[in-house]
């Protein structure tokens, strides 16, 4: 059985916002994307997880298409936004699992919010240690960053960006699908996108290093959290998933080879099935005590 992905939209603090919903009974579960991405990463995991799970995806405001209003796309924004979104759906609780700025999304909502968030799963997150590599860093020197948008708007330099991304984010560029790299070419192009970036990666790094990092705060989650990093992760590496989990008070690291950065792009079977295994561990003492 493979669960059908619906394209949806919701309004609230006057932002319009798209989400991806797969399956219709079970527990809830969040998906956010990371920076210059959208929902459309998850595209390949959401069909299977669709079918024990309700599974959202929600394009993060400044991404997709969702609104991108000018202004400061702090990690504040974000994380008030990811709590206004469960509000929004009626979602008392659920399951985050978020990926690079997303994984840091949840993790600030897990940290202020631990009555909402029963489980939390950070795929390659930010915010586990200070690292980041200076090709993505660099970006935020001032004017620089404004300088590489101008370069990239026209089809040329779209195209351009997410090969020079693809390099990146991936073990194996030559075998992301070809979506992907559409996608990537089409956000490029819409007014707005590549402005929010650059305001999200400002909030998240300095041009030399990751901005505060929460790893004294791991000790502080009380619900059970899956740590997943690509072996091959050339943005963050490997070391913070292992500094993660030895904080955290009931951790579980996956290590999926031959991987990069966008693990639910590049090996969304292996990303489904560690999920899938860390929920069945954990449905026993979270979901029946909740009644699920």
């Amino acid at each position: 059985m493979t669960t059908i992905i619906e394209t949806r939209s919701v309004e609230f603090d006057g932002l319009s916002i798209q989400y991806f919903q797969a399956g219709q009974d079970g527990f809830p579960i969040v998906l956010l994307h990371g920076t210059g991405e959208s929902a459309i990463d998850w595209s390949w995991v959401m069909p299977s997880l669709g079918d024990s799970y309700r599974v959202y995806a929600p394009d993060l405001p400044g991404s997709g298409d969702s609104s991108k209003p000018a202004r400061d796309y702090s990690l504040e924004f974000y994380t008030q936004f990811a709590v206004n979104f469960l509000d929004a759906l009626g979602i008392e609780q659920a399951v985050l699992v978020g990926n690079s700025l997303g994984g840091l999304i949840s993790l600030r909502v897990a940290l202020s919010r631990p009555e909402r968030v029963v489980a939390l799963a950070l795929v390659d997150s930010s915010g586990l240690g200070e690292t980041v590599n200076p090709a993505l860093s660099h970006l935020t020197v001032p004017w620089y960053g404004e300088v590489a948008i101008a370069s990239v708007k026209t089809p040329f330099g779209a195209s351009f960006r997410a090969r020079s991304r693809s390099l990146l984010l991936f073990a194996n560029p030559t075998k992301v699908p070809p979506i992907w790299y559409a996608e990537q070419e089409r956000l490029t192009q819409m007014p707005g996108f590549l402005e929010a970036v650059l305001s999200s990666l400002r909030a998240q790094v300095t041009p030399f290093a990751q901005r505060a990092p929460m790893l004294d705060a791991l000790p502080q989650l009380q619900m059970p959290t899956l740590v997943v990093w690509g072996a091959n992760d050339a943005i963050l590496p490997q070391v913070q998933a292992h500094a993660a989990v030895k904080r955290l008070r009931q951790g579980y690291l996956v290590i999926i080879p031959n991987c990069g950065h966008v693990v639910p792009v590049e090996r969304p079977e292996a990303l489904t099935a560690a999920l899938q295994e860390f929920l069945a561990k954990v449905s026993y003492s979270v979901f029946s005590s909740m009644n699920i």
